[in-house]
């Protein structure tokens, strides 16, 4: 059983990668820069700390890959008034457009996915995902 789901963790991981390196590639953005406009896309104006746990990186990872965001015009940081240390990052216009396409193909991954799956095997999907990703991650 354990080398089963290895195995079926291992295909669904590569097809996966697979999937997300192509719809990555067709614009100027690496996969870490894609994560994180999702997050921005998803919660918004969000600072430093945040962005990093959603994303499960450190912050200085965050700070790299927030640089280029702004360096390429997909995102923004600004200072809080309360604590000029503390920025909050939050997506340009162009960010958005980039959020926007990129949640599209992962709605239509989903769909696909819900395509093959009975509303009640989808359902079981969806709370092993949420036990899993509480519980392991």
């Amino acid at each position: 059983m354990r080398d089963q789901l290895t195995n079926e963790l291992f295909t669904f991981f590569n097809g996966f990668s697979s999937w997300e390196n192509s719809v990555i590639r067709a614009s100027d953005l690496a996969v870490s820069e894609a994560h994180a406009i999702e997050a921005l896309g998803e919660l918004g104006k969000i600072n430093m700390k945040t962005l990093s746990q959603r994303l499960g990186v450190t912050t200085g990872t965050t700070t790299v890959t927030v640089d280029r965001l702004e360096k390429k015009k997909y995102a923004v940081r600004e200072p809080i008034k309360e604590d000029r240390r503390v920025y909050l990052i939050s997506l340009t216009p162009r960010g958005q457009q980039a959020y926007d396409e990129h949640h599209q193909y992962h709605t239509s991954l989903s769909d696909q996915i819900l395509s093959v799956l009975s509303e009640e095997e989808a359902e079981q999907l969806l709370n092993l995902l949420q036990k899993i990703n509480e519980q392991v991650f």
